[in-house]
């Protein structure tokens, strides 16, 4: 072996090797997608929904490696109007036959304005059309959970959606076009590998 491919060679060895982001899975039951909107100018009304389901990559310690995968079924909506619930479904709003998810996926995670704070750009799909969506996230925190013994991570975060621009536009300006978007999640880990 030459010199040089020796010396390589030993500086490869002493790299450090980067470990893989943590993969999580969002939990169900501590993830929720609050909306908000203007009615009238009255009031301003919100809307859960009751189911999220998806996948994280994270590395806090270089966000850029990062990434998410969420998937909302729309019939999970709740407004506690069961009459309004089922109007959501309907061709005037989210044509849920149709079109019966919303999807994000991550193009693009960076740090944010602050501590702890990330901004996610990512693609939204809704009502058939795909536009970017950024995030702009929270990390509350990342560590083992206490009750589970397992990697956990928590975030929160909020947006706004142009819901004309998906192609939802009933109604505006009466019922609002801007759409406030509040997310809280909570991530679960694998839990760690039994020692022999």
């Amino acid at each position: 072996m030459s010199l040089r491919l020796a010396i390589a060679a030993l500086a490869l060895a002493a790299a450090p090797a980067f470990a893989a982001p943590t993969h999580y899975t969002l939990d169900e039951t501590h993830t929720q997608v609050v909306i908000q909107w203007s009615h009238l100018g009255f009031s301003n009304p919100t809307a859960q929904f009751g189911k999220v389901i998806g996948t994280l990559e994270f590395d806090p310690a270089d966000p850029g490696r990062s990434s998410l995968d969420v998937t909302i079924p729309l019939s999970s909506i709740n407004t506690n109007v069961p009459a309004l619930d089922e109007h959501l479904q309907k061709a005037d709003f989210f044509d849920s036959a149709t079109y019966p998810e919303a999807t994000f996926k991550s193009v693009k995670v960076e740090s944010g304005a602050g501590k702890d704070r990330l901004k996610v750009t990512g693609d939204l799909t809704l009502h058939g059309q795909t536009h970017p969506l950024v995030l702009d996230v929270t990390v509350n925190k990342v560590g083992t959970h206490p009750m589970r013994n397992v990697p956990a991570a928590g975030f929160d975060a909020t947006t706004t959606i142009r819901r004309s621009q998906f192609g939802i536009d009933k109604y505006v300006p009466g019922i609002s076009d801007d759409i406030k978007v509040r997310i809280t999640v909570e991530a679960l880990g694998e839990a760690p590998a039994a020692k022999d």
